[in-house]
């Protein structure tokens, strides 16, 4: 009795095993001829057997739905079956399908990247282009820079909830954004690219269209992250929230100028300027040479009217760049600010000749003080507001032909 029950068993398990044999070979002819409905329908009908097929059988099953669903269009599912075919086959230590499918996969990952990038760029549909950017990640979770492209596609589509979500992700795995970077200099522009990867430079390099190949690291992107956490909570109304982001982040590393900014930042948005100014003290203990620095507290100083502060604040700034045009322009303002007092003074004091004259003086040295920070300002980076500011103080002044050069100036501009 025994005897006949097995061999009855051992018979159920050959039909069993050859139906699963013709239903794959019948999906994979379909799958030849494009009949993508057609294949998916064989699989589903032996997906129930899933469990008792050999495992070359559950290999191919795993192939097979991976090309079915690819032809479908529906990516994420033909990716998910790709990749338990590697699961599956490194579990058991066979290569029976693998090598063919990782080129599949790799177009996969290709097609949607590609897809995201054109959203992005030409159409400038961020949100669409965030959701390609995700499932790249997820398609190719080695590639953590689509990650970061999805979080940032998701803060410009607005969608906060969803870009705040990628950030965070992110945070989690511990994502830096530094790469490194291959430079090389075109000799017919002078300027120096980007070459992408290494084996783009070495071929230019071979071409002879360029010259200097130089191999850089980039900086980290883990401020820019919190920073944009940070104006994610504003923007949601969670100021509270954006401030302990930015605050946490500093425990880890108090001496982060980028990330201090960041902080000072947040409170410029948030109209604190005290607690900016505070934050930019710190900021020039750790960086005590950055004329940026200096020229962010002289803002701050300027718009609390403290001015000789701020004077004081964007002359440093002119010592350690003496080309900051920024810089000579607000510090002449700040120099300038009691004309109008003086000026009302004067109004009041037309028929007090002596007084009025003592107001004149008084005006004319203000002028002389601020003359050449404005005329610096006016070289280095030449406006409106600078053509238009240096009239009037030469016609004050009775400096006529300088006057009247810039007068010349202002009609062409």
């Amino acid at each position: 009795m025994r005897k006949q029950i097995l061999a009855l068993a051992l018979g159920l398990t050959m039909i069993g095993a050859f139906a699963q044999k013709r239903e794959l070979r019948d999906a994979e002819k379909s799958l030849k001829k494009g009949d993508f409905n057609s294949a998916m329908s064989t699989l589903n009908s032996v997906k129930g057997m899933f469990a008792d097929m050999d495992d070359k059988y559950k290999a191919q099953y795993y192939f097979l739905q991976g090309q079915t669903l690819t032809g479908k269009n529906d990516i994420e599912g033909a990716a998910d079956a790709f990749n338990k075919l590697f699961d599956f086959e490194k579990e058991i230590g066979k290569q029976w399908y693998s090598d063919e499918a990782k080129p599949m996969l790799n177009e996969l990952v290709k097609k949607v990247s590609q897809r995201g990038a054109n959203l992005y760029n030409k159409d400038k549909d961020y949100k669409n282009a965030a959701k390609d950017f995700y499932l790249t990640y997820k398609l190719s979770p080695i590639d953590t820079s689509y990650l970061y492209n999805a979080a940032v596609s998701a803060s410009l589509a607005k969608d906060y909830d969803t870009a705040l979500e990628y950030y965070k992700e992110l945070q989690k795995i511990g994502y830096t954004g530094i790469e490194k970077q291959y430079f090389a200099v075109n000799k017919e522009t002078g300027e120096k690219e980007n070459m992408g990867n290494l084996n783009n430079q070495q071929t230019y390099i071979r071409l002879k269209t360029h010259i200097n190949p130089t191999v850089e690291t980039s900086e980290s992107r883990q401020a820019d992250i919190i920073k944009n956490i940070g104006y994610i909570y504003i923007n949601q109304g969670k100021t509270k929230e954006a401030i302990e982001a930015i605050k946490e982040a500093r425990k880890s590393n108090p001496k982060d100028l980028n990330l201090l900014l960041n902080e000072a930042q947040l409170y410029i948005d948030l109209g604190q300027n005290d607690k900016f100014g505070e934050l930019m003290k710190e900021a020039i203990a750790l960086d005590p040479n950055n004329p940026t620095l200096f020229f962010n507290l002289g803002v701050v100083n300027q718009n609390q009217e403290k001015l000789e502060e701020a004077v004081g604040y964007y002359k440093r700034a002119i010592e350690l760049k003496p080309d900051y045009g920024d810089a000579y322009m607000n510090l002449a303002i700040a120099l300038l600010v009691g004309e109008q007092a003086i000026v009302d003074e004067m109004n009041k004091n037309l028929a007090d000749e002596k007084k009025y004259r003592e107001l004149e003086a008084k005006q004319k040295a203000l002028y002389k003080e601020a003359l050449p920070y404005l005329e610096k300002a006016d070289e280095i980076k030449r406006s409106q507001e600078t053509v238009n500011t240096l009239i009037n103080i030469y016609d004050v002044l009775l400096m006529e032909d300088k006057a009247s050069k810039m007068r010349e100036i202002k009609k062409k501009m």
